[in-house]
């Protein structure tokens, strides 16, 4: 496995290939809460079904937090 983060790859596709997933997701969250559709994530190898929120200024979405065992 390399030891090197994504963004010192030596491509340019693959050092912006994270921004371009948080991108989609970002739309998909906005086009699920705009058609009243679930989002289907694996969390921790469980799937999960996620109704997004509006955000109350219209500006995207908001996702319910992530359940996290080690949070404090």
């Amino acid at each position: 496995m390399n030891s090197k983060t994504i963004e010192q790859a030596n491509t340019a596709d693959l050092r912006g290939s994270l921004a371009a997933l948080q991108r989609a997701a970002q739309r998909a969250r906005e086009l699920a809460a705009q058609t009243g559709t679930e989002l289907v994530v694996s969390r921790d190898g469980v799937i999960e079904r996620i109704k997004p929120q509006p955000e109350a200024d219209g500006q995207g979405v908001q996702e319910s937090p992530a359940h996290d065992e080690d949070a404090p």
